[in-house]
């Protein structure tokens, strides 16, 4: 998959020059605080200390299973945080013992963190110098409806600093969905079971979910970036708020019912959901044999055959902890170049969240009429309809940022009204035959006087 390197500010278009036809020249693009950079290293390390901290306790308490899965989940996205760092960084290829150390105890992202800091106070002393190095970068932007294609030099430091954000974007990633996601699942069924909030759990629960809506709005973002990968986009707060809403809502409604229907059948639910994680673990991969193409080469050029499967696996494992949780806006194809279905695909985002949606109901029913009593002291019809109802909201947020706030919502050739269109279009002509039979009836009255 080609690396998408993103330019911090968005280059001014005022004072623009022309260098032909169809480029224009933009002034050059100024670095910006990593805000997100130290967020997301804030995350990891309050997510890590929260849950060595209840694995402590669990230890003290013998309870050997909670501290067991607890520890797992944390240890899992850990590990595969830091191989994605070591490989967005090509870090094997250079002689850095320190950070392949620091990566070693699990503190990789710590260590990332302070190299940023480092290159852009670098950049800050050297405000208004110009680089010895510098590279040219062409993207297309749509200024007042019309596409126009603007080029601007990115410096190395820059650039380097931008590399920065997106390792990081994808840490936060894979931090959300293959670890905070089943670690506040777990954490939130066993406080369900055990009928108490100790405090420690509390925090973990919430460093979780903080995680899990903040990887799944840069999830959009992502999606959005690599798709229009030739486009510069900006996102508004008015955009990136409505996204919030709508991942918020339906993460949080899908992981309570998963919760609720999991401490109502216990271990008679883990062949659902496992089988449930399955068909979306192994769809790319049948897509992919059903295709007869050949396995793509061009993700790292000194990766070796196995390197490759290795890293579409793992890609394979994320798309299906992203599904399982909520949509993943892309569509993974491992027979295409770069690894994901540039296209619109309202087709597979329907269908997605039609089966999610009756998935929720099945669960919620089940939870409705054979849950226990004890689990929770409301009614258990009204839980049921309110998370189903959340649900509900969630796919309308959805439907109204890709209706009206898509940041490139005029490239799309149909819309969200034109596939409701398209639905009730078959009933108006059921409709017009019906209204045009009396009119052909007065006609013939007309004719017979």
């Amino acid at each position: 998959m080609d690396r998408v390197y993103e330019i911090p500010e968005e280059p001014n278009v005022n004072p623009i020059s022309s260098l032909g036809e169809d480029v224009i020249r933009g002034s050059n693009p100024r670095f910006t605080f990593p805000f997100s950079i130290l967020f997301s290293t804030f995350l990891y390390c309050g997510e890590a200390i929260s849950a060595l901290y209840m694995v402590r306790i669990y230890r003290k308490n013998s309870e050997t299973y909670w501290m067991t899965y607890t520890l797992s989940f944390f240890m899992f996205s850990s590990i595969m945080i830091q191989l994605t760092l070591i490989f967005v960084h090509r870090d094997l290829a250079k002689d850095k013992p320190l950070s392949l150390f620091m990566h070693l105890i699990l503190l990789g992202p710590v260590i990332r963190c302070l190299e940023a800091m480092i290159k852009y106070l670098t950049l800050w002393k050297k405000e208004g110098q110009e680089e010895p190095y510098v590279s040219l970068t062409r993207k297309k932007m749509l200024i007042n409806g019309e596409e126009v294609l603007i080029e601007w030099e990115v410096g190395h430091s820059i650039r380097t600093l931008a590399m920065h954000r997106n390792a990081y974007k994808r840490m936060s990633q894979i931090q959300a969905f293959l670890g905070s996601v089943p670690q506040l699942t777990y954490q939130l069924y066993v406080t369900l079971i055990s009928a108490e909030v100790p405090l420690g759990r509390a925090v973990l629960m919430i460093f979780s979910l903080i995680s899990v809506t903040y990887g799944a709005t840069l999830c959009n973002m992502l999606a959005i970036q690599i798709k229009y990968d030739e486009y510069k986009i900006r996102l508004g707060p008015l955009e990136v708020l409505c996204i919030t809403i709508w991942r918020t809502l339906e993460i949080t409604s899908r992981l309570m019912i998963l919760v609720l229907f999991s401490a109502t059948l216990k271990l008679k639910a883990v062949p659902f959901l496992l089988v449930n994680f399955l068909i979306i673990l192994f769809e790319p991969w049948v897509k992919f044999w059903r295709s007869g193409a050949q396995m793509p080469n061009n993700i790292e050029k000194n990766f070796s055959r196995f390197g490759t499967l290795v890293v579409l696996i793992s890609i394979t494992v994320l798309y299906a902890g992203i599904n399982f949780s909520c949509w993943s806006a892309l569509q993974l194809k491992l027979a295409d170049r770069d690894l994901v279905d540039k296209g619109q695909n309202w087709g597979h985002m329907g269908l997605h969240y039609c089966v999610r949606l009756i998935e929720n109901v099945i669960m919620v029913l089940v939870f409705n009429f054979f849950g226990v009593k004890v689990l929770l002291n409301y009614c258990h019809s009204l839980i049921a309809l309110q998370l189903i109802i959340a649900y509900l909201i969630s796919i309308g947020f959805m439907l109204l940022f890709f209706q009206y706030l898509h940041p490139l919502r005029s490239l799309f050739t149909h819309n969200v009204v034109d596939y409701l269109h398209c639905v009730c279009c078959h009933r108006h002509p059921q409709n017009r035959i019906e209204n045009s039979q009396p009119s052909i009836e007065t006609e013939a009255r007309q004719n017979i006087v």
